[in-house]
């Protein structure tokens, strides 16, 4: 792909916010003033500030809490530009990153996505370096890579694509309400190009603080992952995605930790139960899955 030559303005952050309030403003406040950006109100559970009048800020309301996924469709489907970058609410991104990856679209023309390099709040080094979906012999050392490279899976914390690509690829499956969703994606985009780390564009993400603590969050986050884990185990031919799940939800259960504290106890209860009640939504995600 061939491209012009391009400024941050040629590119839309899309942000998909839930219950966001206390994070967002930092995240905006990170992004260029010439850069679009669409907060997705998922749900209507945001009190958005209000934003500076030079600001290209929209907002997308979803009625309903339909998913991160299923925001981020939704913000694409809206944005103008050339380019998206899909960025948490609770992540900030660092000066100069924006043009590090136009520079790297330029640089990596058969890329398909790209990430940043991602550091956790307290400066730590964050790289995802293996999922569910692939197998041992994919998974990448610990730790940032030294330079540029291909990686075998995204984070979803912060993806750059071209907008075309992420329509032609048919963006996230709406059908993973959370958790897997960007793993899923990452397969997918591969077979269009090679998933890039760009080390000189820089993001800070605070590791799952864009909504509260708590044993009924926990829950909820729990059992998603697990319904999650078995639909794109299945569609993706991993082995016994049932059965390595309800393993999984047994250990948690029986964890020392799980007596202690009432958040561990709301996940593994949350676990075990998206994995029981898998099977009354299964018909509906098979009709859905893709090859």
């Amino acid at each position: 792909m061939m491209h012009k030559e391009l400024s941050v303005s040629d590119i839309t952050v899309v942000s998909v916010c839930y219950k966001s309030d206390a994070v967002i403003g930092q995240m905006v406040a990170s992004i260029p003033v010439e850069t679009p950006i669409i907060l997705v109100d998922n749900g209507k559970t945001n009190r958005f500030p209000s934003f500076a009048a030079e600001r290209d800020i929209h907002i997308e309301t979803l009625e309903q809490n339909e998913g991160f996924g299923a925001g981020c469709n939704a913000g694409a489907a809206v944005a103008k530009t050339p380019w998206l970058l899909f960025l948490n609410p609770d992540a900030t991104i660092h000066p100069g990153s924006l043009d590090q990856f136009l520079s790297a679209a330029r640089r990596y023309k058969t890329a398909s996505a790209f990430n940043p390099r991602m550091e956790n709040g307290d400066g730590s080094a964050y790289f995802k370096r293996r999922s569910w979906l692939l197998p041992r012999n994919r998974y990448m050392p610990k730790g940032w890579p030294s330079v540029d490279c291909a990686i075998p899976v995204l984070s979803g914390a912060a993806i750059f694509i071209s907008r075309e690509l992420f329509l032609k690829a048919k963006g996230f499956d709406p059908n993973i309400f959370l958790y897997h969703e960007d793993d899923d994606l990452s397969l997918r985009l591969a077979e269009f190009g090679p998933l890039m780390f760009v080390r000189d564009a820089v993001v800070t993400h605070a590791n799952g603080n864009s909504t509260a603590r708590s044993p009924a969050v926990a829950k909820f986050k729990a059992f998603h992952m697990a319904r999650s884990r078995i639909y794109t185990g299945r569609k993706h031919k991993r082995p016994w995605p049932f059965f390595s799940t309800l393993i999984q939800a047994f250990l948690l259960l029986l964890s020392p930790q799980t007596l202690v504290s009432a958040r561990r106890r709301g996940k593994a209860i949350g676990f075990l139960m998206g994995c029981i009640l898998y099977k009354d939504i299964e018909e509906p995600f098979g009709q859905a899955r893709t090859k």
